[in-house]
């Protein structure tokens, strides 16, 4: 797994980060498949490959922990998939989870 960054101490740091280095895409897990949200493409998750992870911790309550997932697809498309723990996120979380890990 290659380190992107090593300071990147908040979640917005480190889409910033992640952006400047080309992962410049949005990805939305949606109920089958996962979507960029700029280029409209949808990919199925065995089309993706997770780079990096980075994890994020609520300061106060663990509903509040986020993870920021590096993605690259098959096509070279580049972005970040941001999801919360809270039990009021939107994604499909079966979906990130069978995306393979780099």
């Amino acid at each position: 797994m290659t380190m992107i960054m090593n300071d990147a101490d908040t979640l917005s740091k480190a889409v910033n980060k992640l952006t400047k280095s080309g992962f410049t895409e949005n990805f939305m897990a949606e109920q089958t498949k996962i979507k960029g949200m700029t280029s409209k493409k949808e990919f199925l998750p065995e089309e993706l490959e997770i780079a990096e992870t980075f994890r994020f911790d609520g300061m106060t309550n663990p509903q509040d922990d986020s993870a920021v997932y590096a993605i690259v697809a098959y096509d070279g498309t580049k972005g970040t998939l941001v999801m919360s723990h809270s039990a009021e996120h939107n994604q499909n979380v079966e979906l990130i989870k069978a995306i393979r890990k780099q």
